[in-house]
């Protein structure tokens, strides 16, 4: 095989069905591509090798009707994700050493499913951040610009999956987290709508703006991952019933696609702008009817900055122990009132119902995943887009949190390059528990433009 590390995950798994590779084999040529790359790019920050050969080996010992879907295909997870005997930091000093003693909930799915764990990705301290940077492993740099930043809070996962690293990896998304790092370095994440895969909390069972989810290079992949990812759990009491069925229609012809260039209003950068503006034609081309429409979502900031503040001074009691960013967070959580909490679920509801009437029109919305493409890795954040001052490190954002509020499932698809060469990803949105015509559409798009093909340069 040349380059298996760059197959696809399906390829992978086809390859291993019939025999063609073996479990042991593949997961060697991963470790040699993370031998070779990951001492610069920093993504994967812990290693078990030796574990995940001697879990391909017992993969490979499997019979055939014993084997499941992600059957010796090798699995990196984010290192806010709980897993049994293997180091588990959440990005902060204070459990540099950290071992859990279980697994997580997807953890357990992806294993049962036949995947290899290989190790853990970066991810700033407590996820907080779409930039990845903590004070126990340093920066995640983009594999397409070393000097620039792989977006976040699952950055590790997007840089290893750019890098050939892992086929698959799993991550979650509060804020944009695995949509902006999608978008960053040119592969694929899909916020599912939450409860599509369950998280389990014993702190904020109820929070639905934080979800785990799936990210990988090909939409066919993540399709995939999910399907192994999905599934009711009664341990969320909003986890999906219904279970997961992928889209088999491939077209998008007829569907109604809304194309917001800054979902009203948001400061965008000129070339983020200029790449995600080619977007629509290639829907029109693929037979979509599209509209431009002034969408507003202006709401949704008030009302996210409030949970998730609320969420934060829940999580995080401590601030003495806390990074600057987590304990701004929960500082803002202390000052969180009755009447903030009952302004913000008002505002949520009544943004809800606007957006089922506007659903009730469109089919899809498609819109900027980040309002600027991958920034210098030495900033914490973004300051300014456009010449527009922003206020605080959470506002450059907006245009992926916002879409949070909605309680929609939304995707990240490579869109393009700046003409420096950085990616640029497409936000593809469907209403509520619409996961598969977002994925439908993401393939589309996928296949009609190619551009998640193009490879880091080395």
């Amino acid at each position: 095989m040349t380059e298996p590390h760059y197959l696809s995950a399906t390829e992978m798994a086809r390859l291993l069905a019939a025999g063609e590779v073996s479990a042991a084999e593949l997961l060697q040529a991963h470790l040699d591509r993370i031998e070779r790359v990951n001492p610069e790019i920093n993504a994967i920050v812990t290693l078990v090798a030796e574990r995940a050969m001697d879990a391909a080996r017992a993969a490979d010992a499997l019979p055939r009707e014993a084997r499941g879907p992600l059957h010796g295909l090798p699995v990196a997870h984010k290192d806010l994700a709980d897993t049994a005997g293997i180091r588990t930091t959440y990005g902060s000093p204070l459990y540099r050493d950290h071992v859990p003693d279980t697994d997580e909930l997807l953890v357990t799915r992806l294993k049962a499913a036949g995947a290899i764990t290989v190790g853990k990705t970066n991810t700033p301290e407590y996820g907080t951040g779409s930039h990845t940077v903590n004070e126990v492993f340093g920066a995640t740099l983009n594999p397409y610009d070393r000097t620039r930043s792989a977006g976040g809070s699952s950055g590790g996962a997007a840089a290893a999956l750019a890098a050939g690293m892992v086929p698959l990896a799993d991550g979650s998304d509060m804020g944009g987290s695995l949509r902006n790092p999608a978008s960053f370095c040119n592969v694929v994440g899909l916020r599912p709508t939450p409860g599509r895969v369950p998280g389990i909390s014993d702190k904020a069972a109820w929070y639905t703006l934080a979800v785990p989810g799936p990210m990988a290079r090909t939409v066919g992949d993540l399709t995939l991952m999910l399907g192994a990812m999905a599934g009711y759990h009664p341990g969320s009491p909003f986890a999906v019933t219904e279970p997961f069925v992928p889209d088999p229609e491939e077209s998008v012809r007829g569907l109604r696609v809304a194309w917001s260039p800054d979902l009203g209003g948001l400061p965008v950068d000129p070339e983020t702008a200029a790449v995600t503006a080619t977007a629509p034609a290639v829907f029109e081309r693929l037979g979509a009817r599209v509209t431009q429409v002034a969408l507003d979502l202006s709401d949704a900031d008030d009302a996210f900055r409030v949970y998730r503040a609320w969420y934060y001074a829940l999580s995080f009691p401590d601030l003495d122990v806390l990074g600057p960013n987590t304990r701004w967070n929960a500082e803002q959580g202390r000052l969180v009132t009755g009447a903030d909490l009952a302004r913000a679920e008002g505002l949520r509801t009544r943004l809800f119902h606007r957006m089922a009437a506007f659903w009730e029109e469109h089919d899809l919305l498609i819109a900027p995943v980040s309002q600027v493409p991958p920034f210098p890795v030495e900033n914490p954040y973004v300051s300014e887009i456009n010449g527009v001052v922003l206020p605080d490190y959470l506002s450059w954002m907006r245009s992926a949190y916002w879409i949070s509020v909605l309680h929609a499932p939304a995707a990240s698809v490579p869109a393009g390059f700046t003409p420096g060469g950085l990616p640029v990803g497409v936000q593809i949105v469907a209403p509520p528990f619409a996961d598969a015509r977002v994925l439908r559409a993401a393939r589309a798009f996928e296949q009609a433009t190619l551009y998640g093909e193009r490879r880091p340069p080395r």
